[in-house]
């Protein structure tokens, strides 16, 4: 399969829910190495702004992930001016049909990549 641009988001997907803080680890940088391994531009796409987004993009940095971008795809400004990020993929703890895991701490959902990694597989992507 061809290079894809996937879009990330942060809170419930790369770690539990704890905004404004880091949440903790759930397995996803392995997963992400692997699909960034192949030659996918992974785009951190989070709600999170100002000092928050720093902290979200230092902390996926720091667990081996290089970013192809935060909230935008630079690359879509030479043809478009929509702020929606231009991706083929979106890995989202609210998206429809992402398997989740509960956390009974912080009573939220939040992405089982152990599943993401199974349907990565099958999908060719990793």
């Amino acid at each position: 399969m061809s290079r894809i641009d996937i879009a990330l988001d942060f809170d419930g997907t790369c770690v539990t829910h704890a905004y404004p803080k880091i949440g903790k680890d759930i397995g996803a940088f392995p997963v992400l190495k692997k699909l960034q391994d192949r030659g996918h531009r992974i785009f951190l796409w989070t709600m999170r702004s100002g000092k928050e987004l720093r902290q979200a993009i230092d902390f996926v940095t720091e667990n081996g992930i290089n970013l192809a971008g935060a909230n935008v795809n630079p690359e879509q400004k030479s043809w478009t001016s929509s702020p929606k990020l231009h991706c083929q993929l979106v890995i989202d703890d609210i998206a429809l049909g992402i398997p989740l895991l509960m956390d009974h701490a912080t009573n939220h959902p939040y992405v089982d990549w152990k599943r993401v990694e199974v349907l990565l597989k099958q999908k060719g992507l990793i």
